[in-house]
């Protein structure tokens, strides 16, 4: 005897249904309010821009640091905007973007190194060409 569709309906477990007591059995902490990202906000702090402009300011600003001297300007820039980065993560939790500033600021330190490396390079040409 062939089965029918129906059959297989019927033969398959369904799922319970919730009853309206069921939520109070459950005692988890739960999150309410602000909606998830989705853990994009964990890679990409947009929630931080003083961080995340530090952080690209810092690694686009190593180019700089062989454009003769340029590099001391992005350098106190990634530096300052990284402390202000740090500042607002410190202040609100849920705006991330510590590891962007931490590396702004070590960038920025770096290009300033490099930036004031470039200094007695320009005194000597400059004292050099006075013989």
């Amino acid at each position: 005897m062939p089965r029918d569709d129906d059959d297989d309906l019927e033969d398959r477990p369904r799922k319970r249904r919730r009853d309206e007591d069921d939520d109070d059995d459950d005692d988890r902490p739960r999150r309410r309010g602000a909606p998830s990202d989705g853990g994009v906000g964990y890679v990409i702090p947009y929630k931080n821009a003083p961080a995340l402009i530090a952080y690209y300011v810092g690694v686009l600003g190593l180019i700089a640091c062989f454009l003769g001297g340029l590099s001391i300007f992005t350098g106190a820039a990634a530096i300052v905007l990284g402390i202000m980065g740090m500042s607002r993560a410190s202040k609100n939790p849920q705006a991330h973007g510590r590891g962007h500033a931490i590396t702004g600021i070590i960038l920025g330190a770096l290009q300033l190194l490099a930036g004031c490396g470039w200094i007695p390079f320009y005194i000597s040409l400059i004292l050099g060409g006075r013989h």
